[in-house]
């Protein structure tokens, strides 16, 4: 008998949990979960953002396999290779676990934001409950997730996947959560003088040009721009308000099993679709490039009778890997078509052997990139800047520079080339193993990765600033999106 909770919480960095070390009290319900299990520091998205990852999820696959590595069009197509009828090999996670006997319920809203039915596939139940498409907060959610708990929580074998989206920006909780916030003690990070570097940036959600359009809906607790260190301590205020806001409703979750008997029962899976910029690269309150914030989630895992209380792994794992070790702890075969492998000795501590020494993350939005991840070094290869200005290669060392502000690829030429071996070994890999696709990267190459907004239109956002300078270079830099225009 197994009960699983999954909360899936949207856009959530793990060093803003206090179970992480944050100084700050927003998640002292998440803490009180993380203390029955095992806390994972070296946890990933395979692919960003939010398309990509919750591909992942359901697919067990990289999105180099599964081809949603963008939001929609060219390169943003969810691949099944039999369309007439449900693969064994390319198996939905939740169908995969449904056919074993657990009861799997969806409460999400995602397949209805970004126009992904494939993400309803083999689930039991499907609860949007709103029409919101994500903007519903956590007390919408609760209102559905806890009737039917109290209804089925004591039922045995299901797996029940909730979703928050308070962590996304725009963050619109009730006041107070953000009160404690506004007053406490500023992030040594960004700098001044870093925050006054990167005022020079022209590339979305940097601190000058932080919203798309000055006509954006703005909640009156969101800066419009981010000129001082005062504007970025009010967003990232907002964003441990929203943090601080659904971990209350997740302590509502643990009320109500503990009121039905079975808190000390359910195994609870805490983790992220991805995580968040806060300075990083120059990017704010956004999951734009294969970077270390926006790939780096939270990741703890209760099994109680298994998984070791307040035990902490510092190995690197996917998210692929973590429904691969739920497949393998339910005794199910993980599909020869998914690119996860269960650690599950990792939560019984059996051993600490692992296979993954580097990871390689994707993203294929806002710019097309890969990276590598191993202990120390995070190499990243741009194949297309979008809008960000960006030198084709890019290694940090984690060990000394861990907000990545120092490219120091001229430094570590023997490092570089080992990344790219990685990165060169990994992409035969895979042709080699499923090569049923075209590499969606491939696709998005051949538009740009241009989808909520292209050169014209971020031609307009930069004049709306008076950035005629700015504008003029980026005519230059797309000359066939303006070939019929001049100024």
């Amino acid at each position: 008998m197994m009960r699983i909770v999954y909360l899936d919480i949207d856009s959530l960095r793990p060093d803003h949990l206090g179970c992480y070390g944050y100084g700050r009290t927003t998640s002292p319900n998440i803490d009180k979960i993380a203390k029955r299990g095992v806390r994972f520091t070296h946890a990933f998205c395979a692919s960003s953002p939010c398309v990509p990852s919750r591909a992942s999820f359901v697919s067990g696959r990289f999105a180099i396999n599964h081809g949603a590595l963008t939001h929609w069009g060219p390169g943003g197509r969810f691949y099944y290779p039999e369309a007439g009828g449900h693969s064994e090999r390319y198996a939905f996670f939740p169908r995969h676990v449904r056919k074993a006997g657990y009861k799997t319920v969806t409460f999400s809203s995602f397949g209805d934001r970004h126009l992904a039915p494939w993400f309803f596939s083999g689930w039991n139940e499907v609860h949007s409950f709103t029409l919101k498409g994500g903007a519903e907060n956590a007390d919408e959610v609760n209102g559905e997730v806890v009737p039917w708990l109290r209804a089925h929580g004591r039922d045995e074998d299901y797996f029940l996947h909730i979703q928050y989206w308070d962590a996304h920006g725009f963050y619109t909780y009730p006041e107070e959560y953000i009160e404690p916030f506004l007053h406490a003690e500023p992030l040594d990070f960004p700098s001044p003088d870093e925050l006054e570097r990167q005022r020079q940036l022209a590339h979305p959600r940097s601190p000058e040009f932080f919203h798309w359009s000055l006509d954006w809906p703005i909640p009156d607790k969101m800066p419009r721009h981010l000129r001082d260190k005062v504007d970025v301590d009010r967003l990232i205020a907002g964003y441990d308000g929203g943090i601080a806001y659904l971990d209350h409703h997740i302590g509502q979750i643990l009320d109500v099993l503990r009121d039905i008997g079975v808190e000390d029962e359910v195994c609870f899976i805490i983790t992220a679709d991805h995580g968040e910029s806060f300075g990083e690269q120059g990017i704010y309150m956004e999951h734009g490039m294969a970077s270390e914030s926006t790939h780096h989630v939270p990741l703890i895992m209760t099994f109680p009778g298994l998984a070791r209380a307040g035990a902490v792994c510092d190995q690197l794992v996917y998210n692929v890997d973590v429904v691969a070790t739920i497949a393998d702890l339910l005794g199910l075969d993980v599909p020869t078509g998914w690119d996860g492998r269960p650690f599950t000795s990792l939560l019984d501590g059996s051993s600490t052997q692992w296979s993954r020494d580097s990871l390689v993350l994707e993203h294929g939005l806002y710019a097309c990139q890969r990276a590598v991840r191993d202990e120390r070094f995070f190499f990243m290869r741009t194949y297309h800047t979008g809008f960000y200005d960006w030198e084709p290669v890019v290694l940090y060392d984690l060990l000394e520079d861990p907000h990545q502000l120092v490219n120091v690829a001229g430094k570590y030429p023997d490092v570089v080339h080992q990344m790219d071996t990685r990165l060169n070994d990994w992409l035969a890999d895979n042709v080699r193993r499923h090569g049923e696709i075209v590499d969606p990267m491939q696709e998005i190459l051949q538009t740009g990765p241009f989808r909520y907004f292209g050169p014209r239109e971020w031609e307009q956002r930069l004049l709306e600033e008076g950035a005629v300078d700015l504008a003029r270079a980026l005519r230059e830099r797309y000359p066939e999106a303006f070939a019929t225009r001049s100024i």
